[in-house]
């Protein structure tokens, strides 16, 4: 029966991983050259959680029941929870493998806190908080997954910070922990599924992207961190060739990401948008910039809706008999919300060019809307722009986060490499079709021999499945 072992890659695009750092990645050349590879479509929306949920499920983010990192809990206008493997309502393909009696291996892919029980070993995510007393599963692993780090865990760097070069080392040092750990458990094997996520590329990108992209707004040729991508990207190729070496040949290697980066153009601020509107209303003196709207004092009977920031704006409208201090009736929510369409589409960049504002309903982006969803989901610049829930601003328009130094946003298309020792490819690899995320779970599923469950919404891509 054969294995799979996945490899996962936050947040890497096509064009850096099969283009511009390729030269600097033989262990990944290597692998490309007996593969099929190419772009891999994520999901609505393409944040980290939930892309790598619906990756290993097979559904897309309303059935699963996750938007993203944050979610309102119902009947609150703030009090927001993280997801957490029990959110999920729909289970990854490891839950039902272990079912089965196979054996799995699964490292830090989100929601992965607190780690589920699996018919093997379960090492949670960069979600974890700060002194978790149970990250691993079995428990009684800790102590010598611990020995192996050399160090306590690190699950995670704060990328949101001008000190760059401290940032730099601390990425080197939690991505050489990371696949320690992970070849260790490695060896603790055989896994039918073994699947590794490695959260430092998408902290790379967001804290070094200014530096190694010509397209970025803040690019500077002589700047600091000459040839920054180059040395991550080598350094990543080691810790990937490393582990390769482990491998068995007759393994079946998926290197996946779950979903792209790009420079970030900058943020909207979606609630001095409503601010402006008199959609949205504030008690008191005017806040200082960059004030979280939770800080604020809301006059809520006169606000009609307000937004959230992050990737993408989550939007929610004040219903009466739904939030605390409702001012809509349901019915005068279509008519709003038609508005908000019109008046989005209108919006101007800071150079008079159109923003492009994308605007849709959880229920018509998925099979089902389970969990607790914003109202309205709206996309910036085709993701270039972030949405900045933060006050005070006295502008629409910002060339930082409000939260932090950041340079990049994410990108739609993430990337796949499959290397499977059963299919004859031309020398030098295959680079395949765009695939899409939803379709990863059933084919590996069947990769493994197992008949994909009918609820999953994804069908086995052709082109990674011997006939």
């Amino acid at each position: 029966m054969p294995s799979v072992v996945v490899l996962g890659l936050d947040s890497v695009p096509p064009e850096l991983l099969f283009d511009r750092f390729l030269p600097h990645m033989p262990n990944l050349r290597k692998l490309l050259g007996h593969a099929t590879w190419g772009p891999l479509r994520t999901c609505e929306p393409p944040i980290t959680v939930p892309a790598w949920a619906v990756f290993f499920s097979g559904v897309d983010p309303g059935t699963l029941g996750v938007y993203g990192f944050r979610h309102r809990r119902p009947g609150t206008y703030f009090d927001q929870y993280t997801p957490t493997p029990s959110t999920l309502q729909t289970a990854p393909i490891w839950d039902l493998l272990s079912r089965r009696g196979r054996k799995v291996a699964v490292l830090g892919m989100p929601p992965g806190y607190p780690p589920p029980p699996v018919n093997g070993i379960y090492v949670s995510d960069f979600l974890t908080p700060d002194n978790a007393p149970d990250p691993v599963y079995p428990a009684s692993l800790r102590a010598e997954l611990e020995r192996v780090a050399g160090a306590p865990f690190v699950f995670d760097v704060e990328f949101r910070h001008d000190a760059r070069e401290k940032l730099f080392e601390e990425l080197l040092a939690m991505t050489r922990q990371r696949w320690a750990i992970a070849r260790d458990v490695y060896r603790r094997g055989p896994w039918d599924l073994f699947a590794l996520h490695d959260i430092g590329p998408d902290r790379f990108h967001h804290a070094f992207w200014k530096y190694f992209d010509p397209t970025h707004p803040s690019y500077d040729p002589k700047g600091p961190f000459q040839g920054i991508g180059e040395r991550y990207y080598a350094q990543l190729d080691q810790e990937i060739g490393a582990f390769l070496e482990l491998v068995a040949p007759e393994t079946i290697v998926l290197v996946a990401s779950d979903h792209g980066s790009k420079a970030m153009e900058g943020c909207f601020c979606i609630n001095e948008w409503l601010l402006e509107r008199g959609l949205l209303s504030l008690k008191g003196k005017p806040p200082a910039p960059g004030t979280p709207l939770e800080a604020c004092t809301v006059d809520w009977k006169r606000t009609s809706v307000w937004g959230a920031g992050g990737y993408y704006a989550r939007l929610f409208f004040n219903v009466k008999g739904r939030e605390p201090q409702g001012r809509l009736k349901a019915s005068d929510v279509p008519e709003l919300e038609s508005r908000l369409r019109a008046e989005l589409s209108q919006v101007r960049r800071p150079d008079g060019s159109p923003l492009g504002v994308r605007v849709t309903r959880p229920k018509d982006a998925y099979r089902s809307v389970r969990g607790d969803a914003p109202d309205l989901m709206a996309y910036f610049g085709d993701l270039a722009w972030r949405s900045a829930g933060t006050v005070g601003h006295g502008k629409l328009f910002l060339s930082e986060n409000d939260t932090g130094p950041d340079d990049a946003v994410h990108g739609w298309d993430g990337v796949y490499a499959l290397a499977d020792p059963r299919r004859t490819l031309p020398a030098g690899g295959r680079h395949g079709e765009r695939e899409d995320i939803l379709d990863v779970a059933p084919t590996l599923l069947r990769l493994l021999g197992e008949t994909p469950p009918s609820f999953m919404q994804g069908k086995p891509i052709d082109a990674w499945v011997p006939k």
